[in-house]
């Protein structure tokens, strides 16, 4: 599957119905996805729905420039980079998660990945986190679309699976009462398979780092690729430079 789509019937509709606006409405679960021999994978809307958390701040800390939030929930992680002085959109296929995400103070559009984005190519951060590197069913293909919208020099910050594990699957979106969703492509990725996905793709791997038992992976694109090992310094210079690029990049991001 090369898009999720988000017409009506298409696989993105399953994040536009119930019961996953309902929870998200609701700002707690239960909720899952479940496969078709009756697998479930909890949803942590609880911990979507509130303020970032440890794990969290480890990403946040390590975003640049402006900030493109693919599958963005609703919104804590948008959120908190606007209040940090950063350019940030939030993107999601649910109605439900871009209202809370607007009503939170940040910026949101209801799109898929796959949909034309503003900004295209001009994204200095890229976040795939809470399990969006599934987003679709396909990573390599996910990745390459990526590459398409984050600027050159820029990065992708992906959440993997906590086990080595690299499946393609059909889910639906199910909660504890009986409701489900459509049925919609999925995958889950581990830090070994996310590798070889980046690679396939052409990005590279940056570094890594694990908190709170989250697996997180930074991916760049280029030739000799540089590992951030000083990050606090790199922090430093980077608000330096927000307030130059706040103006230049209000007006070439807009939709």
């Amino acid at each position: 599957m090369n898009a999720l789509d988000t017409r009506e019937g298409g696989p993105g509709a399953a994040w536009r119905a119930d019961p996953y606006n309902d929870a998200l409405r609701a700002g707690r679960g239960p909720l899952f996805l479940r496969r078709s021999d009756g697998w479930l994978l909890p949803l942590e809307v609880e911990r979507w729905c509130e303020a970032p958390d440890t794990a969290d701040w480890s990403v946040l800390g390590r975003c640049r420039g402006a900030v493109l939030d693919i599958g963005c929930g609703p919104g804590r992680l948008v959120a908190a980079l606007a209040a940090r002085g950063h350019r940030a959109l939030g993107i999601d296929v649910s109605p439900e998660a871009v209202a809370r995400t607007v009503r939170s103070g940040a910026s949101a559009l209801c799109r898929s990945v796959f949909d034309p984005l503003p900004g295209e190519g001009r994204w200095d951060t890229s976040l795939l986190i809470d399990g969006n590197i599934g987003i679709g069913g396909d990573p390599t293909a996910l990745l390459r679309r990526m590459a398409a919208v984050t600027a050159p020099g820029g990065v992708l910050i992906a959440e993997c699976a906590a086990l080595e594990v690299d499946e393609r699957c059909e889910v639906r979106v199910v909660d504890g009462h009986g409701s489900r969703g459509a049925p919609f492509e999925w995958a889950r990725v581990g830090v070994r398979a996310l590798h070889a996905h980046a690679e396939a793709s052409g990005w590279g791997t940056l570094r890594q780092w694990t908190v709170q038992g989250r697996h997180f992976v930074e991916l760049g694109r280029g030739p000799q690729l540089p590992v951030r090992r000083d990050l606090s310094r790199f922090m430093t210079t980077t608000n330096a430079v927000i307030s130059k690029m706040a103006a230049s990049t209000s007006a070439r991001l807009r939709p």
